[in-house]
């Protein structure tokens, strides 16, 4: 034993070297220096003849501890372990289990041997982080299965399993039994052998045609617009084909370069920030949670279906209700339709889908979920229906079922007070649709308690969802900036800008869609029917939203009806003259002078009320942290990941930057309705030279 962190124990005379570091056995400094002492007494000692590398608990090495890369790194660096491993005399076998991600790729792959078991998963993830593999990943892994598989492995950074790793040439065998001796007989075979396969001295197999990099770049520019990695790792893969010390030099030089870029930053920060989105604070990590193993799902439309799709992911046992037959059936067709899709393209294998089909009980009485543990309602969104709808669950239900409503605008505290248990209601606003997008708006009305709340977060985790805490608002996080964001783009169209034009800017900018085209899919009438419950909310602008209210009306519901902001011929959006008429015989109306708006103005109005917005949520503890809203935003509204979200935007350009741009925008157009007016927490922010990522609520 060489410490706590590694372990060292013989079998014969081979030493089996253990890293114990958990909960995923992460390269902290402390994890290197222990490890390379015991690889160093290892090979110094005569009686070794072998090594093994391992690890305890649940998976293999996973890679570097990521908050390291804001500072300097302390020696020894990964790579010295890796040449130290590598250009051993004696053979070093990795004994792969659970995942070897990232670091723990890269380790593995400096041994000379690598067996792993058969349900372990191997990969180079770093591409999400905004970076490559910095410890030879890109260099050793084209020289083991090639440049094109080895630079769709990094690109993607997918996990590969065991019998796909094999197949490509990742790991050399897979262990039929036990791990540790299927280890411990291939490196004995090593030794007998008396050869050492040095993966750094191979050459990259097979050939690439001439214009390989060439056109991958070209694609990578066009499909990954704003992340520089990909391109950073075709230059670094491409470089494993000089000799590895030419190679590695460059690698080392891309690596440093992407760690210090803001997409990089951005990236590790929602990394991060995924993770402390879990974390409640008046909620302790230890609060018993409610037994959840049956789930009613109330409506079979688009939404219900996508939630019972999720849940059925998840393990659980679903009663889906309608009050139709007909409703009922297309709810379970569309459901057995896209489980479907999904053995079809072997996401998913016959029995499991038949297996979640038989957990799936459709029923046209609420008394089928009289035995549920948790009850989601996707019923429409209006008041009167949720409250007539919980008064019924709630005397239906049994006492410490769970009720929650997939509400994404409606005051959840009403919805509550019509039942007799306002403890076990919660909000839980899905996303459409819900069986892909991975947010799940959590939202805490006053009487909420505290076992529900850490309950619903541990049902988000479970249906592999990002659950973000909420406070009631109209809107909550989510929808309530979106309000500013729409208004903006809706009054540049009545000022002289085209859908068109709007939607390319803020998808230049890195939006996945533009807010007319967000608004077409969603539908033209639900943005309106938001509206309307909000009405008596809304500013008295006579433009505001003027231009959805109108094509609300002329039943242009968006991509439904094949005309909205849009319109929509084959399928395909393209624009309308007609909704660029319509918004001129508007302006005229109003008496607003349509201009020449350019793309940056669209992003500032777009964008500034958003960073606005989320400021007011924060300083009224809708939201419990600035990350929490940033990763609301690029997990559930496709704000560009690379950016880090509004407030890390907001960090990043300087709050500065965005006061001043508010005040700008107040002279140019006008500020009436207080919509160019900072919140007040980003103006103490601007006034004391503080940011988002460093404030703390309530100061």
């Amino acid at each position: 034993m060489t410490g706590s962190l590694v372990y060292v124990s013989h079998r014969g005379g081979v030493a089996v070297l253990m890293v114990d570091n958990p909960p995923v056995n992460a390269f902290t400094h402390q994890v290197r220096v222990s490890l390379l002492d015991a690889i160093n007494q290892a090979l110094a000692d005569p009686d070794v003849t072998a090594l093994v590398l391992t690890a305890a608990g649940k998976t293999f090495m996973a890679g570097s501890d990521i908050r390291e890369f804001d500072f300097a790194i302390k020696q020894p660096h990964l790579d010295v372990l890796n040449a130290t491993l590598e250009g051993a005399a004696k053979p070093a076998i990795a004994a792969i289990h659970g995942t070897a991600l990232g670091g723990g790729l890269e380790i593995a792959l400096a041994c000379h041997y690598r067996v792993a078991a058969s349900d372990a998963k191997v990969g180079l993830p770093e591409v999400h982080l905004g970076i490559i593999p910095g410890a030879g990943g890109t260099q050793r892994l084209p020289r083991l299965i090639g440049i094109e598989r080895a630079l769709e492995m990094i690109q993607s950074g997918r996990h590969v399993s065991a019998n796909e790793a094999l197949k490509l040439g990742v790991i050399d065998e897979i262990a039929a039994g036990d791990l540790l001796l299927a280890a411990v007989t291939a490196a004995e075979k090593c030794v007998a052998a008396a050869t050492i396969r040095r993966t750094r001295e191979l050459t990259p197999p097979g050939q690439v045609p001439t214009s390989f990099f060439a056109d991958r770049r070209a694609a990578i520019a066009k499909s990954h617009r704003g992340f520089p990695a990909p391109l950073g790792a075709i230059d670094a893969v491409e470089a494993s084909l000089r000799p590895f010390d030419e190679g590695k030099a460059i690698e080392n030089e891309i690596s440093s370069r992407l760690k210090a870029t803001n997409e990089s930053k951005s990236l590790r920060y929602l990394f991060f920030g995924e993770r402390e989105v879990a974390r409640i604070p008046d909620v302790p990590k230890d609060t018993p949670l409610r037994d959840i193993r049956r789930v009613g799902v109330v409506g079979a439309g688009t939404m219900g279906r996508g939630i019972a799709l999720s849940l059925l992911a998840g393990g659980y046992a679903v009663v889906l209700i309608e009050t139709r037959q007909d409703a009922l059936d297309r709810g379970v067709a569309a459901i057995d339709q896209v489980l479907a899709r999904d053995v079809e393209k072997r996401r998913l294998s016959s029995e499991a889908k038949a297996a979640r089909l038989a957990k799936l009980t459709p029923a046209l009485d609420l008394n089928a979920l009289a035995n549920a543990d948790l009850v989601v309602e996707a019923a429409f969104e209006d008041m009167a229906v949720k409250k007539e709808l919980f008064a019924r669950l709630d005397r239906t239900c049994r006492p410490g079922a769970i009720l929650a409503s997939n509400t994404s605008t409606l005051d959840l505290n009403v919805i509550a007070a019509a039942t007799r248990r306002p403890g076990d209601v919660i909000g839980t606003h899905f996303f459409s649709p819900a069986h892909i997008m991975r947010l799940l708006e959590i939202v805490r009305g006053d009487a909420t308690a505290k076992d529900v709340v850490a309950t619903l977060m541990n049902v988000a985790k479970r249906i592999n969802k990002v659950g973000v805490l909420s406070g009631v608002c109209f809107g909550f996080i989510g929808n309530r900036m979106f309000e500013g964001y729409v208004r903006e783009s809706q009054s540049m169209l009545l000022e002289g800008a085209t859908p068109a034009q709007i939607d390319k800017a803020l998808t230049e900018f890195g939006m996945a869609m533009g807010p007319c085209a967000v608004i077409d899919l969603a539908g033209v009438d639900v943005s309106f029917l938001t509206r309307e419950g909000n009405r008596a909310h809304l500013p008295p602008d006579p433009a505001y939203c003027l231009m959805g209210d109108n094509l609300h009306h002329l039943g242009r519901f968006g991509q439904k009806t094949g005309r909205g902001f849009f319109r929509y011929d084959g399928g395909k959006a393209a624009e309308d003259g007609e909704v660029i008429d319509l918004a001129r015989a508007e302006a005229a109306r109003l008496g607003i002078a349509q201009r020449r708006i350019d793309d940056a103005e669209i992003v500032a109005r777009c964008i500034t009320p958003l960073i606005s917005e989320a400021a007011q949520i924060l300083d009224e503890r809708i939201a419990l942290r600035a990350v929490d809203i940033d990763v609301v935003w690029c997990t559930g509204y496709g704000f560009p990941r690379y950016r880090g979200g509004p407030l890390k935007h907001a960090d990043t350009i300087g709050i500065d930057a965005v006061v001043s741009g508010m005040a700008g925008l107040a002279a140019k157009l006008g500020n009436a309705y207080g919509y160019w007016t900072p919140a007040p927490l980003l103006q103490r922010l601007a006034d004391t030279g503080g940011s988002f990522s460093a404030y703390a609520p309530g100061t």
